[in-house]
Parts: C-alpha cells; structure tokens; sequence
C-alpha cells in the first residue's frame, strides 16, 4: 500500500491510458442483479429476462367498426337498386355480449370493439345499409371476416414480446399491460452517492460572494446520472478535511460513489490517498485535457470515481468514464446518449501526441467551429457550444476543412 506522500510525490508520473482506464470500468461494472418491478414503473428500465405472452390478444373475435353483424354470404347480390332487408334483433357494446346465436336473415348492431356474436362472419358498415325501425336494408355486399379483428391477430399465445436487454418505452408498457402482465422482471438500477468537496463551494442557489464560488456540480452530475439510468442516493458537500471525506466514502452504500474535487496532488487533495488507504486506487491522472486528476478505484464492491472540481473537467470525466460505468451496471449499452453527426471544420483544432482532447464546438453555416479544448472552468464554453469531439492520443489534431466525427449536447 503507497503512503499518501508516496502517492504525492509520485504525482502523475504515470497517466493511465484512457483506453486502460475503460477496459478496467468494463471489467468492474458488471450488470447489477435483478429486481421484479411493478407495471406503472417499467418505464426505461432494462429487461432481464425474455418475455412471452401467455395469451391471445386480442382474446376474442371483436369489431374493428361501427356496423352490423351478420352472415356475409346472405348479402351477396345487395345494391342501391335491390337491397337486401334483415332484422336487427340485438346490440352489442364495447364490453357486453349477445347471448344468442345470429341467423338467417338477421343483423345485430355492433360498435367498434364490441364482441362478434355466434353465427356471425362480417360487419357491414353502417353507412351501407338504410336503417327503418327494427330493420334494416343492405345496399352492398360485405365479404366473410370484413371488419373484424381476430382472436389473436395482434399477439398469439406463446409468441415472443421482447429480449432480455430491452430499453422499455411507453409503448412497450401499454403491449405489456394488454397481456395481462403487472411485473416483469429487470436489471436494478445503481445507486450512486456524489461527495462534493471544497471549502470554497456554497450550496447551489447561492449568491458568489468573496472568494467562495457556488457548487455547480452537484447539480449537472444528478441531471446526467439520472438521464444514464442511475438513481441517486446522498448528494453530501463536503469541506476538505480529511475524515469528513473518509467517513463519507466508508458509509457509502451505494453502488457507485463520485468524489468531485480534492482529486489532484495538492495538500488538500485527499480523495486519492484515502482511496488508496481504505480502498484499492486503480487509477490516478489521465492523458486528457481537461480531466488530467480523473481517478478510479474501489471500496469493496463499490466503484469510485474520482472527478476534477473545474465544471468542463468534471463534465468531460463524467460523460467519457462515470456514465459508461452506470449504463453498463443498469444494463444499458455502453453508447453515449448524444446524437452523432459528421461536419467539416472550420478552423484547425491542435493536439498533443499522447494527450486526448475535449474540444467543444459551435456549427455555424454548416461546419463545426473550435471554442475550446482548456478552460477547465469555463462552464460557459459547454452552454455556447453545439456538441464536442474527442482527438486520439496518437493524433496531432485535425485540418480546416477536415471532416470530424462530434457528439451533439441537443
């Protein structure tokens, strides 16, 4: 175990390689188990297990208009000029039944979704036949099964609804609700506790005063943590004393713990020494530009990150390491939730060998133009840009006029 002025000292002599530190997330957030959940709240959770309908749906010949029904072959021969007259003996409601059998010469009323009664095969629409007292008159022929929707014409029993691994959407809900199911099984959602840390920062919704700055972390890291499937457990700001933050980490039980701030080597950057103390530190520093101070570990079974506190280096460590690890525990794919799209740029980005670049872009006219690669604390450079791109580590960076491959904020 490295002492904490071995771990200061030592500083970022070895930056990990993103690609490393992506393969360890990949190794350590593993999907999460399963949980049953109830109907009303399968909204965007991820299915566990494949699902088959256990019935017919719809469950009974039923309607699909406003009409009549009756035996198709008796209307054969109808027209304006020689319509054909049948008795009306009954009237079927979405929910009722006719509880007699349809015969020869007879019509029942039906509306849209109500049962087809016995001894019936069609449904002629109401605008095709005259109505006069308790008869009416058929001026078109309907062929057998015309209008009707079929005992399991949308959904047969046994027939395979979705695969394990399923975003569910709000229709997928309503198909389940129609098969009779009220649970269903899916992958549980992380729990992820956010320590804040920093005796400058003020509480959101503060006012800047003397040289304190308001937190606004805490705030974008819960909006993006629940947009990626995570639920959130303690959001705690913390000052930087050193077994404030040790006792924060130790009574974590959340599955993910994000620490922002006091992630670097300075004297009141604790969260990687006490990481390597009561945890396993894994990684500390990155080739990246802003999120150099990103740092990975555990605590048992729990994952910690650890976040720089300037906003765009806590936006960029977020998106590119801490969201793939609460996709991949909720069971969601590893993908970015930002649109992609290709533009050329308008003027040159530069890149160090060996360093990865969080450029932020506006499109203009077309093409995608550079604000920023630094600025670790320009949040606004985030809120005036379009999307962003990432450079390789072995690029120098892109040409004016190149085409590139950005991620859209929108």
């Amino acid at each position: 175990m490295k002492t904490e002025a071995e771990i200061r000292m030592r500083g970022f002599l070895r930056r990990t390689p993103v690609p490393e530190l992506l393969d360890l997330i990949r190794k350590y957030c593993l999907p999460l188990e399963n949980e049953t959940v109830d109907l009303k709240h399968l909204g965007g959770r991820i299915l566990a297990e494949p699902i088959c309908s256990e019935l017919d749906v719809p469950n009974f010949d039923r309607s699909a208009m406003d009409g009549y029904a009756l035996k198709a072959e008796e209307t054969f021969g109808a027209s304006k000029y020689a319509p054909l007259s049948f008795e009306v003996v009954g009237e079927v409601t979405p929910g009722t039944r006719f509880e007699q059998t349809v015969d020869s010469g007879q019509a029942v009323r039906i509306m849209t979704g109500g049962p087809v009664p016995a001894g019936a095969d069609a449904i002629l629409v109401a605008e095709h036949a005259e109505s006069e007292g308790d008869r009416i008159h058929v001026q078109e022929p309907v062929p057998p099964g015309k209008h009707i929707g079929f005992c399991g014409e949308d959904i047969r029993a046994g027939a395979p609804l979705f695969e394990s691994g399923r975003k569910l959407r709000p229709q997928d809900i309503g198909l389940l609700s129609s098969v009779g199911m009220h649970e269903a099984s899916v992958v549980r959602r992380p729990i992820i506790d956010f320590l804040i840390t920093g005796n400058e920062l003020l509480p959101p919704g503060s006012k800047p005063q003397g040289v304190s700055i308001v937190d606004s972390n805490s705030l974008m890291l819960r909006q993006l943590a629940e947009r990626d499937g995570a639920e959130i457990g303690k959001i705690l700001h913390l000052r930087d004393e050193r077994e404030t933050i040790r006792k924060a980490m130790l009574e974590s039980e959340a599955d993910l713990i994000c620490v922002t701030g006091g992630t670097s080597v300075g004297l009141e950057d604790h969260a990687p020494t006490l990481l390597e103390e009561i945890g396993t530190l894994l990684v500390h520093g990155i080739p990246m530009r802003p999120a150099a101070p990103t740092g990975f570990g555990l605590i048992g079974p729990r994952k910690v990150f650890l976040l720089p506190g300037n906003p765009v280096s806590c936006l960029s460590a977020y998106d590119c390491f801490v969201g793939l690890a609460i996709r991949r525990l909720g069971g969601l794919p590893e993908e970015w939730p930002y649109r992609k799209t290709k533009l050329p740029l308008r003027s040159k980005i530069a890149s160090q060998i060996g360093r990865i670049e969080y450029v932020r872009l506006q499109i203009q006219e077309g093409k995608a133009e550079p604000i920023a690669s630094g600025g670790a604390s320009i949040l606004s450079s985030t809120t005036r840009a379009d999307g962003f791109l990432l450079t390789q580590e072995s690029s120098e960076g892109f040409a004016e006029g190149e085409e590139v491959e950005l991620w859209l904020y929108d």
